[in-house]
């Protein structure tokens, strides 16, 4: 159960990484309320992922997951760039992530 909730913070971290764009500096209210949701809701999940799952594993999973799910929504729906360069940087950071896991 600790890596669904691992798996779950990861992605609530990808909502509030892109969830920052809309804030715009936390001036706007409702994307704020959303955005701060999401990050407490992830660090939550996490801390009771780390229950189980080694602190050096489990931060690295969720940072991985977070990095490589911003950047990829940053491709689709912010125009950021998609250079090959920057695609196997994320593949990387996937292959790390299944490693830890298999760990």
């Amino acid at each position: 159960m600790a890596w669904a909730y691992l798996f779950v913070a990861g992605l609530l971290e990808v909502v509030w990484a892109i969830g920052l764009r809309y804030t715009e500096g936390f001036t706007r209210l409702w994307p704020s309320v959303g955005t701060l949701a999401a990050m407490g809701a992830s660090f939550y999940l996490l801390a009771t992922a780390l229950r189980t799952i080694p602190v050096g594993t489990g931060y690295a999973v969720w940072t991985g997951i977070g990095a490589v799910g911003a950047s990829l929504l940053g491709m689709l729906i912010l125009g950021e760039p998609r250079d090959p360069v920057r695609l196997l940087g994320i593949a990387l950071i996937v292959c790390g992530i299944v490693l830890l896991r298999v760990a």
